[in-house]
Order: C-alpha cells, then structure tokens, then sequence
C-alpha cells in the first residue's frame, strides 16, 4: 500500500523514511523545500501544491480548496496512507472524508501534553524533566488522535528549543518509519489494502 508524504521542510523525516524502505508512490509539499530535492533524488514522484495559489499564509487563505486539491492529488498516485512529515498546513475536512483513520502524524511531544505547533518550547516552560515524540492518527482536531507510539527524551539543563527539538528529531527518526512499517502491516493482515 502506497504512503503519500506530506512536507514542508528538510526531508529529514522522509529521509528516514525512504531509508526504511516505506512504499512511498509520492511526496507532496505546500511549499518549495529541500524535501522536494530528497524524494526526486530517491526516484519519488514530487508534487508541490503550493498554499500561495489559495492564498497564502495569512487569513485569506482557502483551506478547504487546498485541502481539496491536496486530496485529489493524493488520489492520483494510489495513496493508501497518508504520512505527514513536518507539514506545516492544517487541513480541512476533506483529507478525513478521503482518509480518516488512515492519515498519520508525528509530534514531538507526549500528547496528550503540550499539543500544537509550539511543543517544544511550552515543554521546557513548564519545566518538565521528560519530553518526547507521539505518533498518531491524525483527526480533524490537532494533535488529537489515538495514539500509536511514544517514546520518551530526557530534558537536559540548558536545553535550548533547538538543542531539545534536535534529540526529539533524533527519536522521530527511527520511531516514525517502525510505526509507519507496523501500521502498513496491520492493515495487510486486515486485509485491507
């Protein structure tokens, strides 16, 4: 079953995911990024569909009619799960119409703690000594799904954001394509493909 990714930065997490051999038929960004350069490197169809079409970053822009064309295009390329790596749009209700329990993400956090675009830097202003990474399946409510797998990573002192989101990458990077392998299975086993 193909895993459609989802992108909007380095391609660090995708690296790791084609290096775990994850059948992945297309990577699609919302913006141009080095992820792009990755899955093109790897053989893997790239499609950008670009938020500026739909208005861009600030209030004007048309989620749903993103979402649409985000949807469409998954489509295309027989994607079966939906993997979001780093992607930086919330989308719409269309996405779960066409892939409800079928869509993961990877958070880095232990949700349900500290959810949002902003986990990192709320983790260590609260003074926790363990943070870490969730995968889950993503629902129309963020960072709101069941949960999949977690592991844990210490917070050192003088962690920085930067120095703490780095060691959370780290775990991302191997727990993400096992949980991503795992899930795959569960749905072949299912029957479900």
């Amino acid at each position: 079953m193909g895993v459609g990714v989802l992108v909007s930065g380095t391609g660090t997490i995708l690296e790791s995911l084609l290096a775990e051999g994850i059948p992945i038929p297309v990577v699609v960004a919302d913006r141009p990024c080095r992820a792009l350069d990755v899955a093109a490197a790897a053989g893997v169809d790239t499609e950008l569909v670009d938020r500026k079409a739909f208005g861009g970053f600030g209030a004007g822009f048309d989620r749903e009619g993103y979402t649409e064309e985000l949807v469409r295009v998954l489509r295309s390329h027989d994607v079966g799960v939906v993997a979001m790596a780093g992607f930086g749009t919330v989308l719409g209700r269309a996405i779960q119409d066409a892939y409800g329990g079928r869509i993961l993400n990877t958070h880095p956090a232990l949700l349900p703690a500290f959810p949002g675009w902003h986990a990192v830097e709320e983790a260590l202003a609260a003074g926790v000594e363990v943070t870490g990474c969730t995968v889950h399946i993503a629902t129309i409510d963020m960072d709101a799904g069941p949960i999949l797998a977690q592991e844990e990573v210490g917070v050192l002192p003088g962690d920085t954001p930067e120095s703490l989101h780095e060691r959370i990458k780290e775990v991302e990077r191997v727990l993400y394509p096992r949980t991503i392998s795992a899930f795959l299975a569960s749905l072949e086993r299912a029957g479900e493909d």
